[in-house]
């Protein structure tokens, strides 16, 4: 039997990650409440050292498209943070960490009102903004340049 820990801050749903990854081929793939854990005991076709990549891969194709992050050109000041502090869009949630807005909007972003014109014109500050898919590709691109 194998497991796979998916712990941390994560808003996907145990009953999605589950459905990918039976698509993906773990035929067995259970989820224990919202605790981020994954059991299984068939992988289908996947070879054991390619697991873990391809679970990743999965997740990433399928959830990040709901997630986002704000660049802004200069780390908000306590007060300007302060003036979105008790904003709430409920299912769409924002963090805001140093000079980056992270944003999770599972309903897409067609129709959140969590996005960088919002931002901008109630905190006063100017950023650009970058879905996690293009965030991720853009980083593979650099890291296979540096190396």
């Amino acid at each position: 039997m194998r497991g796979v820990n998916m712990t941390g801050h994560n808003s996907i749903k145990m009953t999605d990650l589950s459905v990918l990854l039976i698509k993906m081929g773990l035929k067995d793939a259970e989820t224990y409440i919202q605790s981020g854990n994954v059991i299984f005991s068939e992988v289908g076709n996947i070879p054991p050292s390619a697991l873990s990549i391809n679970m990743e891969q999965a997740i990433v194709e399928r959830f990040p498209a709901r997630m986002a992050v704000i660049f802004l050109h200069d780390e908000p000041s306590d007060n300007q943070i302060k003036k979105v502090a008790d904003i709430n869009y409920p299912p769409d949630k924002f963090k805001i960490i140093g000079k980056e807005i992270f944003i999770y909007c599972p309903n897409g972003f067609g129709r959140t009102k969590l996005y960088t014109n919002f931002f901008e014109k109630k905190m006063g500050v100017t950023g650009t903004a970058r879905n996690w898919k293009t965030i991720t590709t853009i980083l593979r691109i650099a890291e296979k340049k540096s190396s």
